[in-house]
């Protein structure tokens, strides 16, 4: 048996030992405070690519990847999205994983007297499947965190105008924080057709906990207020402010017909 298989089949059946010293190596290197699950993720997903690794070396020049590694990378980014992390915390990993790797090698090509050039195979071997290993991390990071973004988005939307039934035929709805084209948006699209849905009578849209609105967000809601009107709702607003009303004033919207109190208590007593 030559050399460089003795070398293969030493990485196969230590897997387990020398990914362990892979997991310890880099902990300690970058001084990092990881819980032991997370270590023994690593190192179980390190025993299955050394395994995979010292079985295909020998075959040829080209070593695939294998789809654990792919799955792992994604669960990592997974997880970093989840918790809020930065992909930088995952990224700045590679770099040291890659120079231990790149040791315990050197070390064991040494060991079984490898050339120059077999010693050069293997390390670019392990280096190429960690380069796929980062690619897919950051891949599957960035598709994550848009998703994860646009649901939170979707998620502050919905508690920026929700429906609150109060009777059987009368909801408030709530407008709060700061009133821009995509909160506007999202009550043209979703919330109007939720209240369709409803078969309600009265919308008392109250505005106390807005913010600040601007000229045109004021036109938009005055056009909010007569989709609603257009579909057979009465529209009551309740808790305007002084300087939102001044806005309002100053977009030369003319709400002279539109029934108004200062609390949203006065504006229920007014529909009972």
């Amino acid at each position: 048996m030559s050399s460089f298989k003795d070398f293969s089949q030493y990485i196969s059946e230590n897997a387990e030992s020398l990914s362990v010293e892979v997991v310890e190596s880099v902990v300690q290197e970058m001084n990092l405070e990881i819980p032991d699950w997370e270590k023994e993720q690593a190192a179980s997903m390190y025993v299955e690519l050394l395994g995979f690794f010292g079985q295909s070396l020998p075959e040829g020049e080209r070593i695939e990847v294998p789809d654990s590694l792919i799955e792992w990378s994604k669960k990592n980014a997974e997880m970093q999205v989840a918790s809020g992390g930065k992909i930088s915390e995952i990224v700045v990993r590679y770099p040291p994983t890659r120079q231990v790797f790149s040791e315990i090698f050197t070390r064991l090509s040494l060991d079984f007297g490898l050339t120059v050039v077999e010693s050069a195979k293997a390390t670019r071997g392990i280096d190429a499947i960690l380069d796929v290993s980062l690619n897919e991390t950051f891949y599957a990071f960035e598709r994550l965190s848009e998703r994860y973004q646009a649901e939170k988005q979707v998620e502050l939307l919905n508690l920026s105008a929700p429906i609150v039934p109060v009777l059987d035929d009368v909801v408030v709805l709530p407008l709060i924080g700061v009133i821009d084209s995509y909160r506007i948006a999202h009550i043209m699209n979703n919330v109007i057709p939720r209240i369709a849905e409803m078969d309600v009578n009265h919308v008392i849209t109250d505005f106390s906990g807005v913010l600040t609105i601007d000229d045109h967000i004021a036109q938009s809601l005055q056009q909010i207020g007569g989709t609603l009107q257009l579909m057979g709702i009465h529209v009551v607003i309740a808790g305007l402010r002084p300087d939102l009303v001044q806005t309002i004033v100053h977009s030369g919207i003319d709400m002279l017909d539109t029934d108004s109190y200062a609390t949203v208590k006065q504006a229920l007593e007014s529909v009972r």
